[in-house]
């Protein structure tokens, strides 16, 4: 059984970084042929947002609407990717999930595992 586990601070001060993690356990992060996402949903119930992935092969995409302040990374070692977000401001207060799909398009699609997400807040 695939699960995904967010961790990460709750709370992050405005222009500075965000770093979230996700855990896997029940699958590699290096399978072929997956996508391992970060999607938030911003305050107020907003639409879920994509942020971007990490291939299987560790080829990475982000979405341009975040201005390129996001990067994703892995450590395969510990079967984990991780989310920075740097230079945040409130508007990147929301709900952040990491989610597992087959497909490489760089937008929302369809997931088949998703994390149980975490709450970030950003204020001062």
């Amino acid at each position: 059984q695939v699960q995904l586990h967010e961790s990460g601070p709750g709370l992050v001060k405005p222009s500075q970084t965000l770093s979230l993690s996700c855990t896997v356990s029940g699958d590699s992060i290096t399978t072929p042929y997956y996508y391992w996402t970060w999607i938030r949903q911003p305050l107020g119930g907003k639409d879920l947002e994509w942020i971007g992935y990490i291939s299987w092969s560790g080829s990475t995409s982000d979405s341009p609407s975040l201005t390129r302040r996001a990067s994703i990374s892995r450590d395969t070692s510990k079967n984990q990717f991780t989310l920075q977000l740097s230079s945040v401001t409130p508007e990147d207060t929301g709900v952040y999930y990491c989610a597992r799909t087959g497909s490489g398009f760089s937008g929302l699609g369809n997931y088949d595992h998703w994390g149980r997400g975490t709450q970030v807040t950003v204020s001062s």
